[in-house]
């Protein structure tokens, strides 16, 4: 059995399909991004971003069905 890489695997839900927008240069019509708000890897960003960037954001998990690519979304 293949593994679903649309569940994110630091929180288990389900990901949502997200149209990547029409005038970007990332080349996909869409990605898989976790938006769930209590997703460890989307909670641990803050501090992440905070102490490497000095900046108050995070990002979202993500995976990128044509190329396979996971990761951050910037």
């Amino acid at each position: 059995m293949s593994e679903d890489k649309t569940i994110c695997p630091h929180c288990g839900q389900k990901m949502k399909r997200w149209g990547t927008p029409s005038d970007s240069s990332w080349g996909e019509a869409y990605w898989y991004v976790c938006f769930n708000d209590e997703c460890q890897y989307y909670v641990r960003g803050w501090d992440h971003m905070f102490n490497t960037m000095k900046v108050k954001c995070s990002y979202r998990y993500k995976y990128e069905p044509d190329t396979g690519a996971r990761g951050p979304l910037p």
